[in-house]
């Protein structure tokens, strides 16, 4: 018997890929904090090849390691022997979420997590309560370091509190925007949980920047969830479930269009995580090269609209699940670079982590505060007076920290940026 079980355990034949070259190192967030080399990639891959030894057992030890990691996948980006540590954290994690006893208050936690921020329609009904919070300075307090210390994750979970009013939750969008002129195409745009209800204006923005290119878009309410905050947590089976909803949902489509950079990299990933599914794996895959992200679809369409200035001096953050997972960093540069009077600027250690990184910040809130703190301020000494940034979970972290180091940045989805330009 071995730590890990017989289904979908992680493949060695990846495992044995990593040559323990240490390239990996600077780029991990987690390793910039720790300097821990079981808090690096590569020594969590030697704990994740333990887990396939004899004898070998799910100890706290390897679990919090594992835990500690955020999934951001920079180290992918760095390494030069191609190791796919995405898809051994993936297995990994599904492993321990299976096999490991965590305790009742931490299941709990996962649990309710699950249930609240991955059904749309919980989160609406939360949508005056949010308001509230911001309303009566809930926020602020949640900063207070005395507040922070007894109790983090509450105080993560207030302090990233969407700045956005109930209306704006409430908003529900057509389920088609027509093509503005000579029709270019079809494409289905992904709503997404959290992105549909405290950012539908991004969504807006991209169906309507879409349109204006030429493209008939479809926004349709299926499916509530992709499963990406699941899969990136280990909760196997829920992420498939979700798979097969999104895939059944959306595989009429000839492209599936996605705007949040976690839902766009589980989406894609869909071919491994249904592998093992006959009835499903060719589905899954096929479904999965349908996908892009709307900066790949834009980046690689002759621009008809016309751009009109906006003056603006915009830093551009990379989100990890984007640049890293997703390998498309170039993209939503050229979008920007294409908007007349707009000046983009570099931050120092763009491939480091923000520290949101899903559910991450909820659960290892200590760890996350200090990443958001370090990126709030790499993004704030470009001098920029906003943030492009393609992930809600980004937006939400840079728009905290950058409050607590004393000047608030407004964060703006790259679309949003290009709708302005276009809609003068």
């Amino acid at each position: 018997m071995s730590a890990w079980d017989d289904t979908r355990a992680p493949e060695l034949d990846v495992i044995q890929d990593c040559v323990h070259c240490g390239f990996c190192l600077p780029t991990c967030p987690t390793y910039a904090l720790w300097d821990e080399e079981m808090d690096s990639p590569r020594g969590r891959i030697v704990l994740i090849k333990t887990g396939h030894e004899p004898g070998s057992e799910l100890s706290a030890e390897l679990v919090e390691h594992l835990d500690r990691c955020l999934g951001c996948m920079a180290c992918v980006t760095a390494c030069p022997s191609g190791v796919q540590y995405d898809k051994l954290i993936e297995d990994a994690r599904a492993q321990v979420e299976r096999n490991y006893r965590r305790s009742p208050a931490e299941r709990a936690r996962r649990r309710a997590i699950f249930e609240l921020f991955t059904h749309p329609a919980r989160l609406r009904a939360l949508a005056p309560a949010a308001a509230a919070t911001r309303r009566l300075g809930l926020q602020r307090l949640a900063r207070r370091q005395r507040v922070r210390r007894l109790a983090p994750r509450l105080a993560a979970l207030a302090a990233m509190t969407p700045d956005t009013t109930v209306r704006r939750s409430l908003t529900r969008l057509p389920e088609r925007f027509p093509a503005r002129g000579e029709r270019r195409g079809s494409v289905a745009l992904l709503q997404g949980c959290v992105q549909r209800v405290f950012f539908s204006h991004v969504n807006e923005a991209t169906a309507r920047v879409l349109s204006a290119e030429g493209f008939d878009v479809h926004v349709p309410r299926a499916p509530r969830c992709c499963g990406a905050l699941q899969l990136h947590a280990g909760a196997d089976e829920e992420a498939r479930a979700a798979a097969k909803r999104t895939i059944e949902a959306l595989e009429q489509h000839d492209r599936v269009l996605v705007n949040a950079a976690g839902c766009g990299s589980a989406m894609k990933d869909y071919g491994h995580v249904l592998r093992d599914e006959p009835e499903w794996a060719e589905r899954a895959a096929a479904f999965a090269a349908k996908v892009q992200d709307v900066s790949e679809l834009l980046a690689e369409t002759e621009p008809r609209a016309e751009r009109r200035p906006v003056p603006l001096r915009v830093a551009y953050h990379d989100a990890c699940h984007l640049a890293h997972a997703q390998g498309v960093r170039n993209e939503p540069r050229s979008l920007l670079r294409s908007i007349p009077e707009l000046e983009l600027l570099e931050p120092a250690e763009w491939e480091l982590c923000c520290g949101s990184a899903g559910i991450y910040n909820l659960l290892k809130p200590e760890p996350a505060e200090e990443l958001g703190r370090r990126k709030a301020r790499n993004l704030l000494d470009t001098g920029a007076e906003a943030v492009a940034a393609a992930n809600p979970g980004c937006a939400l972290q840079i728009a905290a920290h950058s409050e607590r180091l004393g000047r608030a940045l407004p964060v703006y989805h790259p679309v949003e940026l290009l709708d302005r330009s276009i809609s003068g």
